[in-house]
């Protein structure tokens, strides 16, 4: 009401944006949507917080509070992520602002410019921030990629070993983006010792599943973890790294005074809620919907003629490969987004084409689940995409798409 009288124009944008939230299918695999407490903490009057350093050594007066809120989001990231025998042995920083910062700031404190480090190539399911040449990450460091099998375009372990062996990085990067299997972390352990390098998880996009402990855990495996705390945690638009001890300080240093000020109090508190909501045996049972969703999702697609790359999902992505459907990526998340249907245009491994236009798309679970949709919605779904994908000029199926959305999001509102 304060905004709509102070800024109309603010006022009006962003509730347009909560209708095309609430009336469209968000499919994108980075996106989620936040509970009502993680948001209300996110606008809170610890935005007016200025707290530079961390808890009990600030350089700002006033923090008793912010420090409690700080310290209890450390001790609930740990208890969900570690075995209480194991809480005193890695160190928990809940104030990079993102999780390519995140990244970057592992890299900064462990590293020396020119150092190599090795992660996924981004073409086939990496991140920007493990070495592509337009990023900080392969402009300062030497990048030394891997990628997937052209058969199968699931990882080659014994591949990675052999670049691995060959190049001796210092710090190798496991996790992906656009990866729909597991990823083997003990395999990456072992690759990691017999080269003397540093390994570091970044489980952004499964960080939600680990939490639940539906997918193997990195941290008996890894020195360094990183995450988002959105997409499949619920949560605001933050990032925790979490260290081994005997790299914490160095990180903790990068991060502040390092790469950054003061910390974004109202989003450490928002991560905070977000944590206390995964704590809770709800959480557990969703992430099971998100997979169990995101498997009906993808053998739609496959019987209704769409290749999919692995040829199914262990997670909550898929990726979908559209080359022999006669639309490109890019014209594929136009074609649905003037429907109301949301996901991304992205590249295929050995992708033929450039990647603004690319051959694939990525359909994610997790906004859809959090709206409380089952299989028998997916089902709907996949249907709904794999129609107006091979019938893309037909006026009549883009309409009684636009129907079924309506119903769809009619029955599962999403606040």
């Amino acid at each position: 009401m304060k905004l709509q009288q102070t800024d109309p124009q603010i006022a009006k944008l962003i509730k347009k944006e909560l209708n095309r939230q609430k009336n469209g299918l968000v499919l994108i695999a980075s996106e989620n949507f936040a509970s009502p407490s993680v948001m209300e903490v996110s606008g809170s009057v610890l935005t007016n917080k200025y707290s530079e350093g961390y808890a009990d050594k600030r350089y700002y007066g006033g923090n008793e509070f912010i420090d409690e809120i700080e310290k209890l989001a450390i001790a609930r990231a740990k208890k969900i992520f570690l075995p209480k025998n194991q809480w005193d042995q890695w160190s928990v920083n809940v104030q990079p602002y993102s999780g390519s910062p995140a990244n970057l700031e592992v890299y900064f404190a462990l590293l020396n410019p020119g150092d190599k480090i090795m992660g996924m190539a981004l073409p086939q399911g990496g991140h920007l921030t493990h070495g592509h040449p337009v990023n900080l990450s392969g402009k300062i460091f030497q990048a030394i990629k891997y990628g997937v099998d052209p058969k199968t375009f699931l990882l080659n372990y014994q591949e990675i070993e052999k670049i691995a062996l060959a190049e001796k990085p210092k710090l190798i990067i496991c996790g992906a983006t656009a990866y729909s299997r597991k990823i083997d972390f003990e395999a990456f352990s072992k690759i990691a010792k017999k080269c003397g390098a540093i390994l570091m998880a970044d489980i952004s996009h499964i960080a939600g599943i680990v939490a639940a402990g539906l997918h193997p855990s990195p941290f008996p495996c890894c020195d360094i973890v990183t995450t988002t705390t959105h997409k499949t945690l619920r949560g605001p638009r933050g990032a925790m790294i979490f260290s081994r001890n005997e790299y914490s300080e160095k990180i903790n240093k990068m991060v502040f005074p390092g790469m950054q000020g003061g910390p974004h109090d109202h989003t450490t508190g928002a991560i905070a809620v977000c944590l206390s909501e995964i704590l809770k045996p709800s959480f557990k049972k969703y992430i099971k919907q998100v997979l169990a969703n995101a498997k009906v999702l993808a053998q739609t697609l496959k019987a209704s003629g769409i290749d999919l790359i692995t040829d199914g999902t262990e997670n909550h992505l898929i990726l979908a490969d559209l080359r022999k459907t006669g639309l490109n990526g890019k014209e594929a998340e136009k074609l649905l987004e003037a429907v109301g249907i949301y996901l991304n245009r992205n590249t295929i491994p050995f992708d033929p084409n450039p990647p603004f236009s690319p051959s694939g798309i990525r359909i994610g679970t997790a906004a859809l689940t959090t709206r409380g949709m089952k299989e028998k919605e997916m089902k709907i779904v996949g249907k709904l995409i794999a129609d107006l994908i091979w019938n893309s000029k037909d006026k009549k199926t883009a309409a009684e798409a636009k129907k079924i959305i309506k119903k769809l999001t009619q029955k599962f509102p999403l606040y």
